[in-house]
């Protein structure tokens, strides 16, 4: 316990007498009595102020879940409105995913490609009971619109889930953690808001680029079949044997490219001398969207099963896997196009052709694989 008697000697020590007419003492009284009220409550208030702010950002999140839910709701109902679609959009979105078990990491990929692959498939057999008879390309853009509003559902409930055990434990650390990452979670939030508007359209995204290149570059020529959702066209540059690989469009899907590159090296017998990949890439704070950069490597997102499949061909067949890729943000790359990556375009194809020059030779073979979403690209 504090001595206030002690503390006026002292504070008289050190000021002179104790004057009540001077007001720096009362001053020091004020601030010394507040020290043990924030020792003992300070915490407490911070953790209130806390949690109003994030109640304000959770708001946020349920109002972006909620618009997701009904526009897809709403836009089912315009593709097939005889029936109601509420009942199993609500259960979808509760929908999950049970990655399988890594202790063993020997032929771990094979088993989440078992995994992702009945994963899709369950979702276009639930599309398809939901909306019967409906194209493909109807069914893509339902499938992307499920995919995000499953995305903003899962946000808020977990950001809901650290709220709640932030308040029911009091607990400041748990809330300041939320609080600190709540932004970013805002960000990808409203972009997958806006996603959905983008998909309901049936519009080209950031995403597309890479399609959207080799799309131009199939125009014209024979297209073929080279893995489900995937296909590939032969054309010619410059005495190299080029072939055009991506994902079906315009549906919005992206297709299998390693299985379809599997294929082509395998049960096709087409040599390889060099791949080529073109997708999008997130940029860092700081950089321009639409920049176009070039390296080395697999350049595809994901879980990485295509990526490994892409890889295990490489190296199989010693071959060089170069990287073209156009830079721009996660919002950028799951809403309309903006102007500043189409601009790109050009500037892609050019570099496509200059790998193709400095890095093979005639008669030689050259892979060009565009990677993203073809979501309103077409071939």
């Amino acid at each position: 316990m504090l001595d206030f008697s002690q503390l006026f000697l002292q504070l008289g020590g050190e000021m002179g007498e104790f004057d009540p007419a001077n007001p720096m003492m009362y001053v020091y009284i004020i601030s010394l009595a507040t020290i043990p009220f924030f020792m003992l409550y300070g915490q407490r208030m911070q953790g209130k102020v806390i949690l109003g702010e994030i109640s304000k950002s959770m708001l946020k999140l349920k109002t972006m879940k909620d618009n997701a839910r009904l526009d897809t709701i709403d836009y089912v109902k315009q593709v097939v409105p005889q029936q109601d679609p509420t009942p199993r959009i609500d259960k979808f979105l509760e929908y999950f995913t049970i990655m399988p078990v890594d202790m063993d990491p020997a032929g771990l990929v094979r088993k989440v490609e078992h995994v992702m692959r009945t994963r899709d498939n369950r979702m276009r057999a639930e599309v398809r009971k939901v909306c019967p008879g409906i194209d493909d390309y109807e069914a893509s853009k339902i499938e992307n619109m499920l995919e995000a509003a499953t995305a903003l559902n899962m946000i808020y409930k977990v950001v809901r889930h650290f709220y709640l055990m932030g308040k029911r434990t009091t607990s400041v650390f748990v809330l300041v953690q939320l609080q600190m990452v709540m932004p970013l979670l805002l960000e990808e939030a409203d972009a997958l808001k806006k996603a959905i508007a983008t998909f309901r359209q049936g519009q080209p995204i950031g995403d597309g680029i890479g399609p959207m290149v080799v799309g131009k570059m199939m125009l014209g020529k024979e297209k073929k079949r080279a893995a489900q959702e995937t296909v590939y066209a032969e054309s010619d540059y410059k005495g190299r044997k080029v072939y055009l690989l991506k994902a079906e469009g315009p549906a919005g899907t992206v297709g299998r490219p390693g299985e379809a590159m599997q294929r082509l090296a395998g049960d096709l017998g087409v040599r390889l001398d060099a791949v080529i990949m073109i997708d999008a890439a997130l940029k860092l704070e700081g950089e321009r969207t639409g920049d176009v950069a070039e390296g080395i490597g697999a350049a595809i997102g994901g879980i990485g099963v295509e990526k490994y499949q892409i890889e295990e061909v490489a190296t199989r067949l010693g071959v060089p896997v170069y990287a073209v890729i156009v830079k721009q943000s996660v919002l950028d790359a799951i809403t309309i196009m903006r102007k500043e990556i189409a601009d790109s375009f050009d500037k892609v194809t050019e570099t496509v052709h200059a790998v193709i020059e400095d890095k093979t030779e005639e008669g030689q073979s050259v892979l060009v694989i565009g990677v993203g979403n073809t979501m309103g690209v077409a071939q």
